[in-house]
C-alpha cells in the first residue's frame, strides 16, 4: 500500500501553517514552523512572497487539509465523492467523515499523539469498535460506537501513560482514560474542527 515516506515537516512548510503530524514535536522550539517558516527548496523565501491564482488557492486548500488528516490523493478523492453524494453541504460532509475516520478518532481521544501514530495502532489491531477488532484506519464511526483499546493489549509501551494523563477530547466523544475506553455521543459539527479550512475551496476545485 503506498504512503508518504518524505519528511513530515516539509509539509507544514509548504502549507504555510502547523497541520501536527509529529506529535509533541509540533508544540515545542524544535517545531520546523517555528524555526523556519518558509516554503521549502531552493527559492523557499521568494514563493512566498508570490501572489496565489485561483486555482493555486483551491488546490493548496486542498493539499492541507489532505495532510492534515494523513490522506493520499485517491483515498481524499474518494472521500469527497461519497460526501458529494450526501445530503447537505458537501464541503462540511468531506470534513465530517474525515473526523469521523476511526484513525482521527484514536487520536483525538488522545491515544495516539499523532495521526500517523493511530494509523499504526489501528492497523496492529490495538483498538476494538463495539468489542469487535478493527484494523482499517478509513472505517467511519457512529454515534453511540464504544471505541476501546483491545483487552490484554492495555501493558503495551504505547499506553502506559495514558491513565496518568489528563486528556481533553472534543465534545462529540469521551474516553476514560482509567478503563481506556471512549464513546462516540455525537456527530461531529463544524464547529468542533479546530483548524482554520475554507473546505468551499475543495468543492470548488473539484467542481471544475
Amino acid at each position: 500500500m503506498a504512503k508518504y515516506t518524505d519528511a513530515d515537516c516539509r509539509l507544514c512548510r509548504r502549507e504555510g501553517c502547523k497541520l501536527f503530524l509529529k506529535g509533541d514535536r509540533c508544540t515545542s522550539p524544535k517545531c520546523a514552523m517555528e524555526r523556519r517558516p518558509v516554503v521549502p527548496g531552493q527559492h523557499g523565501a521568494q514563493n512566498t512572497r508570490k501572489k496565489q491564482s485561483e486555482y493555486g488557492m483551491q488546490l493548496r486548500e486542498k493539499q492541507k487539509i489532505k495532510r492534515y488528516y494523513g490522506l493520499l490523493e485517491k483515498q481524499f478523492h474518494n472521500m469527497y465523492e461519497t460526501a458529494d453524494r450526501m445530503k447537505g453541504n458537501t464541503g462540511e460532509n468531506l470534513l465530517f467523515l474525515l473526523e469521523r475516520r476511526l484513525d482521527n478518532v484514536v487520536y483525538r481521544m488522545g491515544i495516539a499523539s499523532s495521526r500517523a501514530l493511530s494509523r499504526q495502532i489501528v492497523n496492529h489491531g490495538h483498538i476494538t469498535v463495539n468489542g469487535r477488532v478493527v484494523n482499517i484506519p478509513s472505517y467511519i464511526v457512529s454515534e453511540g460506537d464504544v471505541i476501546a483499546i483491545k483487552e490484554g493489549h492495555s501493558d503495551n509501551g504505547l499506553f502506559n501513560e495514558l491513565s496518568k494523563m489528563k486528556i481533553t477530547t472534543p465534545k462529540w466523544m469521551e474516553f476514560d482514560t482509567k478503563s481506556l475506553t471512549g464513546k462516540i455521543n455525537a456527530m461531529p459539527q463544524r464547529d468542533d474542527i479546530d483548524m482554520n479550512f475554507a473546505e468551499y475551496l475543495v468543492v470548488e476545485l473539484y467542481s471544475k
